[in-house]
């Protein structure tokens, strides 16, 4: 873990939406050490701040960054300006992991809603690579609306066997499918009493998904899930990202679902 930001460059970018960018990064001298799946990093636009982003994706010796940003203040504003050629800082790794490997012989759901999908896909990536350690992938998202849909392009590999979008709003000739992301359990291919599940997106979206999961008889301790506050020094320290016993910077953002529940219940926690 590296606690003073290491100077980066963006050597390229992707428009996803109207208002999400992906930045590709690689050090400006020395990397930080690699990045487990799910973990996040603390990125500073320099003269406007710092703001933790999820790596999208990674490179295994830690060289290459890839970070998909949502423009919703200041700071992931300006980052998500910059062109390549542009420096930011970037410390870490933080977090905890989806730890892709305690699921290896399982089924997967792996289940994104919105900007959620960003810190899911290294751990597709991750359970792509070694096919046959695990059992059936599958992958579900939704978004607000067809132009809301990240890495659309990556789903037909994504599909094995099964992976699939949804959108609350359809526009613009939008022929797929139209709900809430639990509406497309019916269709994935998973044994539940041997499935391990992996949500991120929306605080309303996990606690739907994870009590349609357990309905299906998913165990709760196989439902890990990315949990978001307001994180600021990313190391336990300042207390902004506290929710009951946990600091998400440090024993977050991903928990067991079974550990995350009772806290998810309490009103404003």
């Amino acid at each position: 873990m590296t606690l003073t930001p290491l100077p980066y460059r963006v050597v390229d970018r992707r428009d996803e939406t109207h208002d999400t960018v992906t930045l590709v990064l690689e050090p400006d001298g020395e990397a930080l050490s690699p990045f487990a799946p799910g973990q996040f990093a603390m990125v500073y636009a320099f003269g406007v701040g710092e703001i933790p982003v999820s790596v999208s994706r990674a490179a295994a010796d830690g060289q290459r960054l890839t970070h998909t940003v949502r423009a919703v203040g200041a700071v992931s504003r300006a980052l998500c300006g910059l062109r390549a050629g542009a420096a930011v800082g970037v410390r870490g790794p933080f977090g905890t992991g989806w730890d892709p490997a305690a699921a290896r012989g399982h089924d997967l759901l792996v289940i994104g809603g919105g900007i959620g999908l960003a810190p899911l896909r290294p751990l597709i990536d991750a359970v792509l690579t070694e096919p046959h350690g695990y059992g059936r992938l599958n992958v579900l998202a939704g978004a607000r609306t067809p132009g809301d849909l990240l890495y659309q392009d990556e789903f037909p590999t994504w599909a094995r066997p099964f992976a699939a979008v949804v959108v609350d709003r359809p526009s613009g000739g939008w022929r797929g499918r139209v709900g809430v992301v639990t509406a497309l359990l019916p269709e994935a291919r998973f044994t539940p009493a041997d499935t391990t599940t992996f949500v991120c997106g929306p605080e309303v979206m996990i606690r739907a998904t994870a009590r349609a999961l357990a309905g299906k008889g998913v165990r709760p301790d196989r439902i890990r899930v990315s949990l978001e506050r307001n994180m600021r020094c990313a190391t336990g320290h300042c207390g902004h990202c506290q929710l009951g016993p946990l600091l998400l910077c440090r024993d977050g953002p991903v928990v067991g679902h079974d550990q995350a529940e009772p806290l998810l219940a309490v009103r404003e926690l």
